[in-house]
């Protein structure tokens, strides 16, 4: 209305002005001069209208002005954006084990950027976007920065978290902002890390800014247009995250980020090609065995790889501070003795000390008013401020207050000794023998855990193959099945065979079953996932099956690895009417990831039941669970090597008593006990547990021949053989004689069926 109102006034004002008669100017007037110079159309009439003929040169000098000032803030943006974005100095050569990745980077991403001429030409759609995707320290962003390197274009790095304000509308200004920045600096790379943070599922999401800063990243990605938006000029955004099921879905599609690129765990030529590629940074020496490092960290990152190197180097520090000082002690010995006699040809004596303390020669200055020669050399090099730092310190030490205000504990210690013996720098002839070698990486191995570890999900059990007593015949079916195809691969490729699938171990309670799940794993250096059968059920539908989906996924990521699953009835029972929806789900999921399409490379099944007739006929057929293998209750002769792997840390008598005469141990007579028939592995260990609490109480409840008021002599209790005599009358049998029938007959109906390929 006020628009309408201002132009009707407009309108009648023109209309007066037109109708008015124009006042004519007194003869001789300047005006009047004007009105005829305009007449006659005289080219030199600036002076009769300086008004008119001002405000264009104004305008058009200013329009000057502007155009320089514009070149000359382009000039420094062109300046500012080589500084402020400069390409990282990683190059692809720092990447090991992701060969693949790199093959995959190269295409989607160097090719537009080195030749955007193609697509324009051609007319095909470039790739716009990459999502690199993968557990965290396997070299995501130490990628994208290789490539922006390696190609030499300006590197936009954003943390996706600093994206995020407390201000309504800021944050998508930031995101406006970045793209527009990365528009202006074309070509170049957009890395945006840890993209999942500000892009999670808008059906999801708790606030509704998280909603509008998916929103506008979905908005400037489908504005990098090349033609439109950056007039040729490509702009690659390049994604990382470790959760890329957790991001939008719209953020997924074709013309944002088109590929997405998986950089997993490396496998063990993935490992010895990252080992190569840190220990060529290192001054290494001895003869190191790279592969055999290679298989000694499974499950292991990048990262986790460089720490080990990191871990190696402060092993080889502390080993070569305690050499040096172990040297120069046995110099100042040798010294010492050769001064003894008072002999005068004292000159070798003292080169050698000279060499080993690295003290200056006598016509030098003190110590005290200048360093060594190497010292001097590199202070004559190094700037004043520089100096000054290194001097402060070797000043500290070089004193003798430093040494005496440590504690004693620390004051004694090899580096306390090796930084008071050697206070300056150390000479060349000193450097050239400090190398790492290979023993350090084996110790620094027993210290670096991986990261797939320290998340709680995969680790390598302590029990070995000496922890358990008999069962000989079954560890070589699993050494066959498991242990073989990790640790030596290349004789099953060599001959077309594929490993085994799964293992289900089955039999009676107490047995061992778990114990060899874990001496698999620990043999074959794999990591191990123990998960027992209810855990993954849940009372919400959907999150048992994602549970199961989780456990197969975790151990992809940390291959090789052997998956246990414990009770395994109770998660895959039959599936009949009785079966409720929600278990059948569950069962329909372990079968899908058990020989589903996604392959299980290197990672292997092994599951025990007390139970197997209650299981899924579904799990025991080829390609799942193939091999059944019963483990039976022990005989006299398995007892026996039982008790003895049991008892080898527990003190037995092996003679008698010179003050009661109490007989010592026989593990054979205690092995064939008619009392001992049908005690299973775990019953045995019960019984050791029950004699060695006996003769613990006997010791301190009944003193013996030694008093009431006498002290307790300082030695350990010892277990004789009437202690396991009493203990046969605590510990029963856990399984019973029906029951061990019954194990009799399923397995001879199980072994009809031809379901049992293992004894």
């Amino acid at each position: 209305m006020n628009a309408s109102i201002t132009g009707a006034w407009a309108k009648q004002r023109t209309q007066i002005s037109l109708n008015s008669p124009t006042p004519t100017p007194p003869p001789g007037s300047a005006a009047a001069a004007a009105a005829a110079r305009a007449k006659t159309g005289d080219a030199t009439g600036a002076e009769a209208g300086p008004s008119r003929s001002e405000k264009p040169s104004k305008r058009k000098s200013r329009t000057s002005r502007t155009d320089a000032s514009k070149r000359g803030r382009t000039s420094r943006n062109v300046d500012r954006i080589a500084e402020e974005f400069e390409a990282p100095t990683t190059r692809l050569r720092d990447i090991g084990g992701a060969s693949a990745a790199i093959e995959k980077a190269l295409e989607l991403i160097a090719m537009p950027l080195c030749h955007p001429e193609i697509y324009l030409h051609t007319g095909v759609t470039p790739p716009r976007g990459v999502l690199f995707h993968g557990p965290p320290g396997c070299g995501k962003t130490m990628m994208a920065g290789a490539l922006a390197g390696e190609l030499g274009v300006p590197f936009l790095s954003v943390s996706a978290p600093s994206i995020v304000s407390g201000t309504s509308g800021e944050s998508e200004k930031s995101l406006r902002d970045t793209f527009e920045e990365a528009k202006k600096i074309a070509p170049c790379i957009l890395f945006i890390d840890e993209i999942d943070a500000i892009t999670p599922k808008r059906e999801t999401a708790q606030r509704e800014m998280e909603r509008r800063i998916v929103a506008q990243l979905l908005t400037c990605m489908d504005g990098l247009d090349w033609e439109k938006s950056t007039d040729g000029r490509p702009v690659m955004v390049l994604g990382a995250t470790n959760r890329p099921d957790s991001l939008d879905p719209a953020l997924r599609r074709a013309g944002r980020f088109d590929h997405e690129i998986a950089m997993g765990v490396p496998n063990e030529q993935g490992r010895e090609q990252i080992l190569q590629v840190l220990c060529s940074k290192l001054r290494v020496a001895g003869d190191f065995d790279l592969r055999y490092l290679a298989k000694r960290t499974p499950g292991y990152v990048g990262a986790d790889l460089t720490s080990l190197t990191a871990a190696a180097g402060i092993i080889a520090v502390k080993r070569i501070f305690q050499d040096l000082a172990n040297a120069d002690t046995a110099m100042q010995c040798d010294a010492e003795d050769v001064k003894e006699p008072g002999t005068a040809s004292e000159g070798p004596v003292d080169v050698a000390a000279d060499a080993a303390t690295d003290a200056p020669p006598a016509d030098a200055p003190p110590a005290d008013d200048s360093a060594s020669a190497v010292g001097d050399a590199a202070d004559a090099a190094a700037p004043v401020d520089v100096r000054e730092a290194f001097a402060a310190p070797k000043a500290a030490i070089a004193s003798a207050d430093f040494f005496e205000a440590l504690p004693e504990s620390v004051r004694h210690s090899s580096i306390a000794a090796f930084l008071e013996r050697f206070p300056d720098p150390l000479p060349e002839s000193e450097l050239a023998r400090l190398a790492i070698t290979n023993q350090d990486f084996l110790d620094a191995l027993a210290t670096v855990q991986p990261s797939s570890k320290r998340e709680g999900f995969a680790t390598v059990p302590g029990v070995t193959w000496e922890d358990i007593g008999a069962l000989h015949q079954i560890r070589e079916e699993l050494s066959m099945a498991v242990v073989q195809p990790i640790r030596r691969p290349e004789l099953f490729e060599a001959l077309g065979v594929h490993a085994s699938s799964g293992v289900l171990l089955w039999g009676p309670p107490g047995c061992g079953k778990t114990l060899l799940a874990k001496a698999v794993a620990n043999e074959s250096r794999a990591n191990f996932i123990s998960v027992k059968g209810p855990e993954l059920l849940n009372k919400y539908v959907g999150e048992s099956e994602k549970a199961v989906r989780q456990v197969f996924a975790r151990a992809r990521a940390s291959s090789p690895c052997v998956i246990f699953f414990d009770e395994l009835d109770a998660l895959v029972p039959r599936r009949d009417d009785s079966l409720s929806e929600s278990s059948a789900r569950v069962v329909n999921t372990l079968l899908t990831e058990l020989d589903g399409l996604e392959a299980r490379v290197q990672t292997y099944v092994i599951a025990a039941t007390n139970r197997p007739d209650m299981i899924d006929p579904a799990m025991c057929r080829p390609g799942r669970l193939d091999k059944l293998l019963y483990v039976d209750l022990p005989t006299a002769a398995e007892r026996l090597d039982i008790l003895r792997t049991l008892t080898k840390k527990t003190p037995l008598a092996v003679v008698p008593d010179e003050h009661t005469g109490h007989a010592p141990v026989q593990l054979d007579v205690i092995a064939h006990d008619v009392r001992a028939e049908g005690y299973s592995g775990a019953d045995l260990a019960a019984l050791v547990r029950e004699a060695a609490v006996t003769a613990l109480r006997e010791t301190i409840v009944s003193p013996m021949h030694y008093g009431d008021d006498a002290p307790m002599p300082a030695v350990r209790p010892c277990i004789f053989q009437h202690h396991f005599l009493a203990a046969f009358d605590r510990v029963l049998p856990s399984v019973s004689r029906d029951q061990r029938r019954k194990y009799e007959a399923l397995r001879g109906r199980l072994a009809a069926g031809g379901a049992v390929r293992g004894t």
